[in-house]
């Protein structure tokens, strides 16, 4: 269990499984699982350590996050997926979201991980240092807002060399050709608006998203 701030950032239990699906339930709605960033978890895990949950004596779990394992590009580039982060809708504006995302981070920088993505919304995720990605250089299995995709390095230099798609191990193929970045489709164009909404979710001062955070 590690404190941050005046939150107690504690490792997800097998127990906790039915309350913090019904705290993403909340969160993102029923439909959750047609997201493009659910198409990165199946058949895929957790990774261990990197799942957190804050506890709350009212409201069971005040906030939920997890991480999950990616390659990207023809290379196979190790990366993290971040996700779901989730504040439950009673304890909004008070820091949760922060208080994972800076744990969940501290972790994966001691485990070795270098480079993290997300997709959500700048301002808010800039209070953990991530900033705009450029444009075309990594890929997600569904559109993707390109305003909204962002990184940070936990090691300078982290993102040099890095492009391609992002996809869960299992699906990950060797054949380049297959990992290939679509540029501008007419399909990424019309659905990217949709996922911006489909992604959403509230955490802390506003509407944010679920994103990834490369290895």
């Amino acid at each position: 269990m590690a404190m941050t701030g005046s939150f107690h950032v504690e490792d997800t239990q097998a127990a906790d499984a039915v309350t913090v699906e019904h705290l993403l339930d909340l969160s993102f709605g029923l439909d959750r699982r047609n997201k493009t960033s659910y198409r990165l978890r199946e058949d895929n895990h957790p990774i261990p350590g990197l799942s957190m949950v804050i506890r709350d004596p009212q409201v069971g779990l005040s906030g939920t996050i997890s991480f999950w394992p990616l390659r990207i590009g023809a290379a196979g580039v190790p990366a993290l997926l971040l996700g779901p982060l989730a504040v439950h809708p009673e304890r909004q504006n008070l820091g949760i979201g922060l208080a994972l995302m800076r744990e969940g981070l501290a972790r994966a920088k001691a485990m070795g991980h270098r480079l993290v993505l997300l997709v959500g919304d700048e301002p808010y995720y800039a209070r953990v240092g991530f900033q705009r990605l450029p444009e075309g250089l990594i890929g997600l299995p569904g559109p993707v807002d390109p305003k909204r995709f962002l990184y940070v390095e936990l090691v300078e230099g982290a993102l040099e060399g890095v492009s391609g798609m992002a996809m869960a191990p299992g699906r990950f193929a060797a054949d380049s050709t297959a990992l290939a970045i679509p540029h501008g489709t007419e399909t990424e164009q019309q659905g990217a608006e949709g996922q911006k909404r489909g992604e959403e979710r509230n955490v802390g001062n506003g509407v944010h998203a679920i994103g990834a955070i490369v290895a």
